[in-house]
């Protein structure tokens, strides 16, 4: 498993009860910071409880000016507990409360693919980017529901069991590299890099870690309420609810353990980079 157990166990010691995330955002992640944090004063859209940008900016060492977008206040409220941002704003992500051409950078990390209309967001990041400004962002992509191992019972189709993933998941839309390079085009972005990554046994991974996690929860609330929902119904996200440091790296040795090597040549998700106009750049 290409997996960066440190990371991983950075994020274990954050999310003890989420292992299956964590092992998928121990890859994502490393394949962020592969491609490298843009420069300069940067919003992070849909920023969540701020865990996953503190980890990753630990990683990183790096410290740029941030503000979060979240639209769950609960979240929100945590990020602003992390330090990592200089203020934290409750808003959907097609109204930033932020104005025009303020930012050099946006971050969205594995967001966009919940969004049900997406194109006002994508609109909303136009604007508050300066000119030659970076869009930088993680997604599930077209080739996720071929990397599943699929369902344990003969019964259950593959289509019906890649449903029941994108309903525990909240899993809109899974586009390619052209799909997203079409979008940005909408809104004026031009696409300058899209890499592949999470290998197709690094998704069956996560997909068994899941079977025993959330996939065992959400049946039991009848599908009715959101993993994080579910989570803290449960009483699991509260604050300062870490793994001690021998642990957390104990479990990630534990859960990267082993694997197969990748002979299909399939991937899960994209990193995608695009930039506005300006300052030399051009849209392609």
């Amino acid at each position: 498993m290409n997996v960066d157990r440190t990371l991983l166990a950075s994020l274990l010691r954050e999310n003890p009860f989420q292992p299956a995330t964590s092992f998928w955002r121990a890859i994502e992640l490393s394949a962020v910071l592969r491609h490298g944090l843009p420069n300069g004063r940067g919003l992070d859209l849909g920023c969540g409880d701020g865990k996953l940008m503190r980890t990753l900016l630990g990683a990183a060492r790096a410290s740029p000016e941030l503000v979060g977008v979240d639209i769950d206040p609960h979240e929100a409220r945590d990020a602003a507990e992390t330090g990592s941002y200089v203020r934290v704003r409750v808003a959907p992500g097609d109204r930033i409360p932020e104005p025009d051409a303020s930012f050099d950078f946006v971050f969205s990390n594995s967001v966009l693919e919940h969004i049900d209309d997406l194109e006002p967001v994508i609109t909303e990041v136009a604007r508050v980017l300066r000119a030659g400004g970076t869009f930088l962002f993680t997604v599930p992509s077209a080739g996720f529901h071929d990397c599943l191992g699929g369902p344990l019972l003969p019964w259950v189709g593959r289509s019906a069991y890649a449903a029941q993933i994108d309903r525990r998941c909240a899993h809109i839309r899974y586009w390619s590299k052209p799909d997203w390079e079409g979008c940005m085009q909408r809104h004026g972005l031009g696409l300058t890099h899209a890499s592949e990554y999470l290998t197709a046994p690094e998704v069956r991974r996560w997909e068994t870690l899941a079977r025993f996690t959330s996939g065992l929860l959400y049946p039991l609330f009848r599908s009715r309420l959101r993993p994080i929902e579910i989570q803290r119904r449960l009483g699991l996200r509260r604050s300062g609810m870490r793994l001690p440091p021998y642990l957390a790296a104990v479990l990630a040795r534990i859960i990267s353990v082993g694997g197969q090597p990748d002979a299909s040549g399939g991937f899960g998700c994209l990193l995608v980079e695009a930039r506005k106009p300006g300052g030399g750049d051009v849209a392609a």
